[in-house]
């Protein structure tokens, strides 16, 4: 570093733990009161940045939930039979508690996931409240969604989410399910339960009627017998596209209503008329936002042949300043790995890049000593036959191909059996639309990337799911 950089050094800005308590165990949350599994069954809810042990949680089994469906089934009732003016009220009250703890749940999810503290509280907690607020609105006005005069909620709705967006998948499953009056069971992601136990204790705060949320922390044989119950109308899934397949071999045949949200491979398009300085920041946060462990992540750049040099060169440079370490550092970019399992997949697949004859860059970055780390990493030279080019890595990776026009972008863009999200960067609004057009994506964005919003729809096509949440389109997956 030279001596003018040196003068910018930015200094430690770590935000305080003390703003969150966490307990040293946690039970399940059933019927409006927490409990011991079972079985006695507990785990540990590890730091990804630290390997420190911040918790030890009750691990839910078959018959956790058999008695937290017994008690969604008990509170449907009466919790359906609500006026949708009545069920906004609780809806509006949680919202308003979410952002009134939205700096204590940030903290939170930065220590359980291991992302940045200014992704989750400039993105994540805004976003949750957010969405409680847009489904509260929507809980008294059912009949003019465009789903008939009445419709009806469809029961328990079992809900098990990932542990990339712990408390946002969170809200996209709940918060539309209660506006539209179903009770719900949800089991969050084994490596990040504590954000999904602290809404359960804001569930209480708010009042939330028993049995109106049931809260599962486990393993997926805990999410297997969830799925697979009887008296489960409604199963909402956000994962992998290998899970998304067993739980719909399962439910297939059962009556069972049924959404997947899976995985991605977005393909990022910069054009040669794109003003590249705004392209490469869409770049770096289509990909290295959370470590890249995004589904609708931008993990193919494709960049057409002639600024191609250009663009690298620039993203290379600004890949150089962001700067990895302690999550709960305000000016930390890239955070931790959740787990020592995806750290190895990760590895295993830019090894296969390396073999298969691509080009690594890594960013010049130290690693600290302890938690799961990985460098911002891309890979030049790659073709649509490598791996690093067809497989989800779900990490700080980006494979880069280049085109000659837009019908190889969009042919190359589509070569994958995944669907769920694309970019497109050009200054021409003309060839926005018509690139969009062709893309079969369900999200695509044009001259941004990552950018969500409550009354949005989101989903995917192929082998990245089906069905939407978000928006007026996410009612209809809840309603009978």
């Amino acid at each position: 570093m030279t001596a003018e950089h040196k003068l910018f050094a930015y200094a430690p800005a770590p935000e305080s733990r003390s703003v969150v308590d966490i307990a040293p165990s946690y039970g399940l949350f059933v019927d409006g009161e927490f409990t011991d599994a079972a079985d006695g069954r507990v785990f540990k809810s590890v730091a990804p940045a630290t390997e420190e042990v911040l918790s030890e949680v009750a691990r839910a089994g078959e018959a956790d939930v058999e008695r937290a469906v017994a008690a969604a089934r008990r509170a449907f009732t009466s919790w359906s039979g609500l006026p949708g003016a009545e069920r906004g009220k609780y809806l509006f009250r949680i919202a308003r508690i979410i952002q009134e703890r939205s700096r204590e749940l940030a903290v939170l999810e930065t220590l359980d996931n291991g992302k940045p503290i200014r992704e989750t509280r400039d993105a994540d907690l805004p976003l949750v409240a957010a969405h409680f607020f847009y489904y509260a609105g929507w809980a008294d006005k059912l009949g003019h969604a465009g789903f008939g005069a009445d419709p009806k909620p469809l029961g328990v709705a079992g809900q098990v989410i990932p542990w990339n967006f712990p408390l946002l998948m969170l809200a996209w499953k709940i918060a539309p399910a209660l506006a539209c009056g179903n009770t719900v069971v949800l089991k969050p992601a084994e490596t990040t339960p504590l954000s999904a136990l602290f809404f359960a204790d804001i569930c209480r705060q708010a009042g939330l009627p028993r049995g109106v949320v049931n809260i599962l922390p486990g393993y997926g044989d805990a999410g297997a017998a969830l799925v697979a119950h009887p008296d489960v109308d409604k199963v909402a899934f956000t994962g992998s596209t290998a899970v998304g397949k067993e739980i719909a071999r399962s439910v297939a045949g059962t009556g069972k209503r049924l959404t997947l949200e899976l995985g991605g491979k977005g393909a990022n398009i910069v054009f040669d008329d794109a003003p590249v300085d705004q392209a490469v920041e869409g770049i770096v946060g289509g990909i290295f936002f959370n470590q890249g462990q995004v589904c609708c992540a931008g993990s193919r750049l494709l960049v057409q042949e002639s600024v191609a040099d250009e663009v690298l060169d620039a993203l290379k440079r600004r890949l150089a300043t962001l700067r990895l370490g302690d999550p709960l550092d305000k000016n930390t970019d890239i955070g931790a790995i959740n787990s020592a399992e995806q750290l190895a997949r990760i590895t295993e697949l830019a090894d296969a890049g390396d073999a298969e004859g691509a080009q690594r860059w890594t960013a010049p970055c130290e690693l600290p000593g302890s938690g799961y780390w990985f460098a911002p990493t891309l890979f030049t030279g790659v073709t649509q036959a490598h791996r690093v080019a067809r497989e989800e890595i779900f990490g700080p990776v980006l494979s880069v191909l280049t085109f000659r026009t837009p019908a190889e972008a969009v042919a190359k863009a589509n070569n994958t059996p995944y669907g769920l999200s694309a970019g497109v960067w050009t200054e021409k609004g003309s060839r926005i639309l018509a690139v969009a057009d062709r893309l079969r994506a369900g999200v695509v964005w044009a001259n941004t990337f990552n950018k969500f919003d409550p009354t949005s729809p989101f989903g995917g096509y192929k082998e990245s799911g089906f069905g939407r949440e978000g928006g007026r389109h996410g009612l209809e997956a809840y309603l009978r």
